[in-house]
């Protein structure tokens, strides 16, 4: 079965430019298009592809709020946003809402197919240059820090928290109270010098194998 994909951008020469990226793969079919936010929520709920593909800068409802609702609705869906926003803030906000990667709208067409097919193996995809943004902006926060030692408990969550996973679920997966979930989370961050559930993300991307977060460049 190929891999459905709805493209969602407000740009139309955007989205002939990732149609024709993606007409390489004859395991992928672009499904649907969107001109922004609204479509592409209404199309991920009566199509129910594989995979949306959203730009961040949509008009009536951003590309980073249709990616909360439809991972909030359809959890099964794959959400990888493909922007020319490349700043922190964009990533950030993308990674709250649950988006599963993040790629620069300077990807080639086998970057952008590999990066489909890992993130529909559970992977989480970036570009290589968010990757290098997210690494130095962890380095940055990691300045003059001493070597950080979890504990198998916090790694879990760590691991957890990157997978997208909420203190609710987390304590359902762990078997604990989500309050104790809080607690080695305000813990975990004190230890890394990160005051945000986006620093944890960083951290465990870093270190994505160790961590088993399923981080892949594209």
């Amino acid at each position: 079965m190929p891999i459905t994909v709805i493209i969602a951008d407000d740009h139309e020469i955007s989205r002939i430019g990732i149609r024709r990226l993606l007409s390489v793969a004859p395991d992928i079919d672009v499904i649907g298009e969107a001109v922004d936010g609204a479509t592409a929520l209404e199309l991920a709920r009566s199509k129910r592809p594989d995979v949306v593909l959203l730009d961040v800068r949509m008009p009536n409802i951003s590309g980073i709020e249709a990616a909360q609702r439809i991972k909030g609705e359809l959890k099964e869906i794959v959400v990888i946003m493909l922007s020319a926003a490349e700043d922190e803030k964009s990533i950030e906000r993308a990674m709250y809402a649950g988006a599963d990667g993040y790629l620069s709208k300077e990807v080639n067409s086998e970057e952008l197919v590999a990066a489909i097919r890992n993130a529909i193996r559970g992977e989480r995809v970036f570009s290589r240059s968010i990757l290098n943004l997210l690494e130095g902006k962890v380095k940055e926060q990691k300045t003059d820090q001493p070597s950080v030692k979890l504990t198998k408990r916090e790694e879990e969550i760590v691991t957890l928290v990157a997978k997208g996973l909420t203190s609710q679920d987390i304590a359902k997966k762990l078997f604990i109270s989500p309050r104790t979930v809080e607690t080695h989370r305000a813990r975990i961050m004190d230890k890394l010098g990160v005051n945000n559930a986006a620093g944890l993300v960083r951290f465990a991307l870093l270190h994505a194998t160790y961590f088993d977060v399923g981080s892949n460049s594209a």
